[in-house]
Formats: structure tokens, sequence, C-alpha cells
């Protein structure tokens, strides 16, 4: 298992810490080979690296990367991770390569690594990447578990001392 996955797990909102790790402990079942593994690339993202990533492509250098300004990402609210496959192509352990290539099958069980990872994903009720106004999904590194609430919900909702929105143990929003 990779430390620094562990690590960001522990970013995302309370009601999800226990489902996702054992999402990540399925995803590293399922993906055999000992020269690729999956990191959760983003987890929680604060408001202030939200607006940063926003501002990327728009008042700063780079290319566009998001449509959703501070406030406006269930990353902000620990509910969305983000994940990328990192590969150890020269076999010494370090893991050097990212990718993003969904129908990569490094452990050669004839089922892409990529559609591993959202079968699990999806097992648990999870989002798989986002829509544009078309229909057509786009954003595929990343997963989200919003409960049926939309970001202005979640603004508008109670939060705890650390920021996190309140739930139930249902994960309906608490009164």
């Amino acid at each position: 298992m990779d430390a620094i996955t562990l690590q960001r797990i522990e970013t995302i909102h309370p009601i999800l810490r226990i489902e996702l790790r054992q999402i990540y402990k399925e995803i590293c079942e399922a993906i055999t080979s000992p020269y690729a593994l999956f990191r959760f690339s983003q987890v929680l993202r604060s408001f202030n690296e939200q607006e940063a990533l926003y501002a990327q492509g728009r008042t700063k250098p780079g290319a566009i990367v998001t449509n959703a300004r501070g406030n406006e990402s269930y990353h902000n609210y620990g509910m969305a991770v983000d994940i990328v496959q990192l590969l150890d192509k020269d076999k010494n352990g370090t893991f050097e390569t990212a990718s993003w290539d969904t129908i990569l099958d490094a452990d050669g069980d004839g089922i892409a690594d990529w559609l591993e990872v959202v079968k699990i994903f999806n097992k648990y009720g999870w989002q798989w990447g986002l829509f544009n106004k078309n229909g057509k999904r786009y954003d595929l590194p990343h997963f989200q578990k919003n409960f049926g609430y939309s970001i202005k919900e979640l603004k508008a909702a109670k939060k705890d001392r650390n920021g996190y929105v309140l739930f139930d143990s249902y994960g309906v929003l608490a009164a």
C-alpha cells in the first residue's frame, strides 16, 4: 500500500474514511503487478488550493484544470478523490511514471486496471468522473460521493470544528 495515499485517506470526510480505506485495500488487491500502483493524488482540498487551481489558465500560467472555484468542489468538503496510476517502468521500486491511461492492463489479467478501480468505487456508490452539459463524461481521475447533496446544500450545511459538513450516520445532513 502507498503511504502517501494512506495519509491522504485520513483527510476525506470522516463519514467516508472507513469506506475509502476499504476501497483502497480492494484496489491494492485487484491490481497485482508489483510495478503498478494507484495513488490518491487529491482528496481534501482547501478553498485556497481550489482558488489557485481555478486561477490556472485564467489569471496564472498553465492550462485550465477546473471550472470550480474555492468552496465549489466536492474536494473542498472531503467528498472527492482524484487518482493516478504510478508505474515503475525500470523495475527499481521508484514508481517514476504517472499514467492516466484508462486501457493499460499492467497486471496482465485481461482487464484494464483503471476499469478495475472504477468497478470497486462503483460498488460503494461513488460517482466516476464528471459530465458536461452534453452528457459526456470527463475528468476520469475523479470520484465523488456526495450523498445526493449539491454544493449549494453543502455550503449552507452546519460544519464541525474541523470544517466538515455534519451528517448523521446514514449520510443525511444534520439538522
